[in-house]
């Protein structure tokens, strides 16, 4: 994905591999943080990385792994 400051819904939807459905679910319950630009919904870069990395987190805590 090409690096960018904000990404449209769609875009996100297509990075995450959902639909576009569960991001709107996901930024209206404030999991995935966004901002908004008139009219429109965006989502900065690093809360993008930010939200995949806290899967990440919590996938290796439901693991149990050695800590």
């Amino acid at each position: 994905m090409e690096e960018k400051m904000l990404y449209k819904l769609t875009d996100v939807a297509t990075a995450l591999s959902v639909s576009r459905t569960k991001v709107y679910e996901l930024v209206r319950s404030g999991v995935l943080p966004s901002v908004r630009i008139g009219g429109s919904r965006r989502v900065r870069g690093e809360d993008l990385v930010g939200y995949v990395d806290s899967l990440e987190r919590v996938s290796a805590g439901s693991r149990g792994g050695a800590g």
